[in-house]
């Protein structure tokens, strides 16, 4: 049996061309460590490395940043957990929007124990920010506005540019979680007015599991705690952890062959249209929010969570199964039709909250560059089935 694979918003499938390849090569060849060996082979390491680094900067347009100013990480949540726990200190009173992951609610949770506190700017039953709510939940102490880009779950968008237009209007840092957007929507740190982006390399960015970071300027880097210390193969002679970057937030063994994996796959962006890739990801989302409506029109049988149209919004769909369990439906469209799929939270309970969804949750679809109309109309076939949608309707 043939397997369809929509689940992108976990992780993206099949990875960009040359990343296998590269993982191998380095493997493969030479190995070697960097920031630590004195031979050509790892000097060689090292540029490929920096490489990668110049290339973030041009992708998220971070145009007054340098290398030195992004930071590898093994994952997202890594990054937003050395950024909130390093930067936060008791008092302190944060943002964040109600649609948010759990690589954000988690540790802000957590730091409610150290005497830090956060509101959550409410969102409509689309997921839709409404930034007006934001002005009367500001506190004299409120410090910083972190958010995600995109929701995981139902695919709306943030208003980033209005809430980086608040963030300087009020003199807030503005931390930007852009795990389901970055490689496939356009994004400016300078026209955001960002303090910080992070980011995953595993997801539209096509790279491999285990790659990750973020991306921060120098005025909010010198705020930051780091969060874990140790080697960095720099000024070994002492026991003080550096005070430059990157070194202050890499410390130990990088993920040298996901990195490599990764600036393969950044490589292979670059001659990529980004607004291609994003149309097409667009033309299915809309293909298969249409595809179930002409199903069933009163969506009693399927109901479509979040926003009906492409507007400001990604190609992840979530639906409910109202006459069936959903965690059965999903089962059922993988083991009968080959179709993978998302089940549950989603990681993601305050955004479920939002839209309506808790606890039960959605099952999720989520389309990348590589999935075709054909496998979207296989996919609502096999949803009429699974679900029983009444021939009549």
């Amino acid at each position: 049996m043939a397997t369809i694979y929509l689940d992108q918003a976990s992780t993206s499938y099949p990875k960009a061309p040359s990343v296998a390849q590269a993982v191998y090569d380095y493997l493969n060849g030479s190995a070697v460590n960097v920031n630590r060996g004195g031979y050509q082979a790892a000097y060689s390491v090292e540029g490929q490395i920096f490489e990668t680094r110049e290339q973030l900067l041009r992708l998220f347009h971070f145009t007054s940043g340098k290398g030195k100013n992004v930071i590898f990480t093994p994952n997202i949540t890594t990054s937003l957990n050395i950024l909130l726990k390093g930067l936060l200190r008791s008092g302190d009173h944060v943002l964040v929007s109600s649609m948010e992951h759990n690589a954000v609610m988690r540790p802000l949770v957590q730091l409610e124990a150290d005497g830090v506190t956060f509101d959550r700017i409410p969102c409509s039953d689309d997921g839709s920010l409404l930034i007006e709510k934001a002005e009367k939940l500001l506190r004299p102490n409120t410090r910083l506005l972190v958010c995600l880009h995109a929701s995981n779950v139902c695919g709306t968008m943030m208003p980033v540019q209005k809430l980086g237009e608040f963030c300087q209007k009020h003199h807030l840092l503005f931390i930007l979680d852009t795990a389901q957007t970055a490689g496939s929507v356009p994004i400016d740190m300078e026209e955001l007015h960002l303090d910080a982006l992070a980011f995953t390399g595993h997801k539209g960015l096509r790279g491999p599991q285990g790659t990750g970071g973020f991306l921060i300027r120098n005025e909010l880097a010198s705020q930051i705690e780091p969060l874990l210390s140790g080697g960095t193969g720099s000024i070994s002679h002492t026991e003080e952890v550096p005070a430059f970057l990157p070194d202050r937030f890499e410390p130990g063994t990088p993920n040298v062959p996901g990195i490599l994996g990764l600036h393969a796959a950044l490589c292979d962006l670059e001659k990529t249209d980004m607004n291609a890739i994003r149309q097409h990801e667009l033309e299915l989302t809309q293909y298969f929010i249409n595809g179930i409506l002409q199903m069933d029109p009163t969506e009693s049988v399927l109901r479509i969570i979040g926003k009906r149209d492409i507007k400001d919004r990604t190609s992840v769909v979530s639906v409910q199964t109202l006459q069936m369990d959903m965690a059965r439906a999903s089962y059922e469209l993988d083991v009968t039709y080959g179709i993978m799929t998302r089940v549950g939270l989603h990681c993601a309970p305050s955004a479920h909250k939002s839209l309506g969804t808790y606890p039960e949750g959605t099952i999720r679809f989520s389309f990348g560059p590589e999935n075709t109309h054909h496998e979207v109309d296989f996919a609502l076939h096999a949803l009429a089935e699974v679900a029983e949608i009444p021939q009549h309707l």
